[in-house]
């Protein structure tokens, strides 16, 4: 039988987000090699458009406008995203040094890392000056010091630049343009610029260097010629001092650096050949002069055969002729020679919406150069938005019909799924209904033992097993398929989803077994993916003192991974999900919806950052909230998964015997969870867990809130629901806030039955 099958074949890695990286992304998802496990290792989610960035500083753009989203770009392309910084590289066994991953291995490797100001001759430069590179990390410091003046306009502020090249002379002003619109008296700003030539823009064309030299006196920037920084020191009055070799001292609030361009200094030590200056020597091919499987583009890059200087235009001509000798060299093809333009157009914008234009020996000034500007920036930028367009048709309409199916027209949704062409989700929106379960067991004539105190005959969050007087086993299992492309930080989150069940019957867990899904490939792939996956399970194991001790592996078309969990509680220290309480209070302990995210994601209809934030919720254990709850002496608990949090809750009541309120303003919800279940988008599970609205007393307007869709939305690794007596809660929230739970909220409050247990949803 003929299969359809690609096995896994080689590991190609792209390090840093930078230009040149991201085109090859982009070209990637039109053209894949099958059988190339591609990731990209970046240190944020969103990277930077340079040539944006001053229009960014002043204003003219939003974040959104100017940023690249990594994690849209790399489920496009296909490939892995692992957000970490990558601190070496050991290239004698093939390896990327993360900060936190353990050692990836690699192939291939592509290096497209950027560069930072030089500041190593200045001295106090690290800890007083803020580098305009890194640009994720300027933009964070530019807004803090916006913040600082919003809280004191009344007050002078001072701003010093060191660097008068193209970047340092658009900060001054684009910087100017924004603090103006800030501050309530012009009068109240002072910027300086500290160039050490004798003229600005260096490299650049004597007229351009002249105009703009007098449009920065006009506007009252103060220039200082011919210095060179040597000292930056933080005085008493919380200024700072910069000392020139001159003996020029200027009193600064804050400082910028926009100095030469300089390499990472860990480059060098890797044993990769590099230039003068520590940049990474490559060929007409930007291959590694001294590593032949490794590439390089953009400013950390320095070409052999020509002198250019480190300008995003040659980062971005860099991507085309990457992406064609990185596809080259797998295949076995010949590859093909880069040569970059000896001049290249500059413009300037000059914070007024105007550019000055420069190119080889000649210049310009006008305002139609910044529409033309603004124009060449938003069309390279719109190459990396709404990837949902350039998807196969086939996914596009597997996507269609799961709307029509899944939601009315008013996006409302159906009850019942009637089509068996749907888009699967994966975590544990991957698991079958509740109601599915329950028909099923009920079909089947299960014996239990008499030493089993909990199992399917009174189902738990796990199963107790008698096994002596003093303590109880705990045991339970948990598996899915991966829903995140980075298996280190999978198996994190898979091993806190396993382990919770255990927490939240307050027991202490002592040991797992693993079930491992690997997809096909040759060894030395599923090597890389089995020892990141493990690794990330293992991080996990480690801080609690819990033992691997088996498992069982397979193939299959994708990654899954799940855990057997073992654990000990005490006779009196069980938390089940029967035991609430009239008066009770309900504490949730993490907001809600990575099922809506994660399949927003899967669509390109999420942000970065709203799966950064889920991320991070998911990576929080619940270990310490199951202490805090027993500790406020909780009367019930369970774990917020697949069925979401009614269908949990229903469990609860049913097992108690008891009604509940819930109060829907005060359950946590992820950042862009709202938005996405506005735009219609939920997982396979969520019309199943609608079952649950038959215990729910609802009114008519409260239905149409996202907040109401949210409570059948099926969550990863979500938080603990606890019922707490009504004495003790407040103290016991402040004490998860303290702890890190810091989204927890008090839901609801436990009432008595009266004929059917019932759900009253309040507003």
């Amino acid at each position: 039988m003929k299969s359809n099958v690609t096995q896994l074949t080689d590991n190609l890695v792209l390090m840093g987000g930078g230009h040149s990286h991201a085109i090859v992304l982009k070209l990637w998802g039109m053209n894949p090699i099958p059988g190339v496990r591609l990731t990209l290792i970046g240190d944020r989610t969103h990277t930077p458009y340079s040539g944006m960035l001053p229009g960014q500083v002043a204003g003219f753009y939003r974040f959104e406008e100017t940023h690249i989203d990594l994690r849209c770009l790399t489920q496009f392309a296909q490939a892995n995203f692992y957000h970490d910084t990558v601190i070496d590289l050991d290239l004698e066994n093939k390896q990327v040094v993360c900060q936190e991953h353990p050692p990836i291995a690699f192939d291939y490797l592509s290096i497209d890392i950027g560069s930072i100001p030089q500041k190593s001759n200045i001295s106090g430069a690290s800890d007083c000056a803020i580098p305009a590179k890194p640009v994720g990390q300027f933009l964070i410091a530019w807004e803090k010091v916006k913040n600082t003046i919003k809280h004191h306009r009344k007050q002078h502020h001072t701003l010093t630049i060191i660097g008068g090249g193209a970047g340092g002379v658009e900060l001054a002003f684009n910087m100017r343009t924004c603090l103006l619109n800030i501050l309530e008296d012009a009068n109240h700003l002072t910027i300086n610029l500290i160039h050490k030539g004798d003229n600005l823009l260096t490299g650049h064309n004597y007229w351009a260097s002249q105009k703009v030299q007098s449009l920065l006196l006009k506007n009252g920037t103060n220039l200082y010629f011919n210095e060179t920084v040597t000292d930056i020191t933080h005085n008493s009055s919380h200024h700072y001092t910069i000392t020139c070799d001159s003996g020029q001292k200027i009193e600064s609030d804050f400082v910028f650096l926009v100095t030469q361009a300089s390499a990472p200094q860990w480059i060098e030590k890797t044993g990769i050949t590099t230039d003068k200056k520590g940049f990474i020597l490559v060929n007409d091919y930007l291959q590694s002069v001294s590593h032949p499987n490794v590439f390089a583009a953009g400013d950390i890059a320095t070409m052999q055969n020509y002198s250019r200087p480190k300008a995003g235009v040659f980062a971005v001509r860099q991507g085309q002729p990457l992406f064609d000798n990185l596809q080259s060299i797998i295949l076995g093809n010949k590859l093909q020679s880069y040569h970059p333009q000896k001049f290249y157009l500059s413009l300037i914008g000059t914070g007024n919406k105007k550019a000055i234009a420069s190119w080889g020996s000649l210049g310009l000034e006008a305002s139609w150069l910044w529409t033309w500007k603004d124009h060449i920036d938003r069309k390279f930028m719109d190459r990396f938005k709404d990837f949902s367009v350039m998807e196969s048709q086939e996914t596009k309409n597997l996507w269609k019909t799961l709307k029509n199916e899944l939601f009315s027209n008013n996006n409302q949704p159906k009850k019942q799924l009637k089509n068996n062409k749907f888009m699967p989700c994966n975590g544990c929106a991957s698991k079958v209904g509740s109601s599915l379960l329950d028909r099923t067991l009920k079909r089947l004539d299960i014996n239990q033992n008499p030493e089993i105190l909990v199992g399917l005959a009174s189902p738990d969050d796990g199963a107790i097993i008698n096994i002596s007087e003093q303590e109880l086993l705990v045991e339970t299992i948990d598996y899915f398929p991966s829903f995140v492309s980075d298996p280190f930080i999978f198996g994190q989150i898979t091993t806190n989803h396993c382990l919770s069940d255990l927490w939240a019957m307050g027991a202490k867990s002592h040991s797992v077994s693993a079930l491992i899904t690997l997809p096909y490939g040759v060894d030395s792939v599923l090597e890389e993916i089995l020892y990141q996956l493990l690794q990330g399970c293992l991080k996990i194991l480690k801080q609690y003192e819990i033992s691997l001790i088996g498992g069982h592996t397979l193939q299959g078309e994708k990654l899954g991974f799940g855990l057997s969990c073992n654990g000990f509680v005490l006779p009196n220290r069980i938390l089940c999900k029967s035991g609430m309480q009239v008066n009770d209070k309900l504490i949730l302990t993490k907001p809600l919806g990575t099922g809506t995210l994660l399949v927003a994601e899967m669509i390109y209809q999420a942000k970065g950052h709203w799966i950064d934030n889920a991320i991070k919720s998911m990576l929080l254990s619940n270990k310490k909230s199951s202490e805090i709850f027993l500790q406020f002496e909780a009367s019930a608990c369970t774990d917020i998964t697949g069925f979401g949090l009614v269908g949990h809750l229903v469990e609860m009541m049913k097992a108690s015997q008891v009604s509940v309120e819930l109060d829907l303003d005060k359950i946590p919800i992820l950042t862009g969870a709202k938005d996405t279940i506005k735009q219609g988008i939920t997982s396979s599970l969520h019309p199943k867990n609608l079952d649950n609205q038959t215990y729910l007393n609802v009114h008519k307007n409260i239905e149409n809130s996202p907040n109401y869709s949210l409570l059948f939305d099926p969550q990863t690794s979500g938080g603990l629901l606890a019922s707490i007596p009504e004495e003790n809660s407040d103290r016991c929230l402040q004490e998860l806030i303290r702890a890190g739970y810091t989204d927890s909220q008090i839901i609801g409050k436990v009432i008595k039955k009266t004929n059917n247990i019932t759900c009253i949803v309040n507003q």
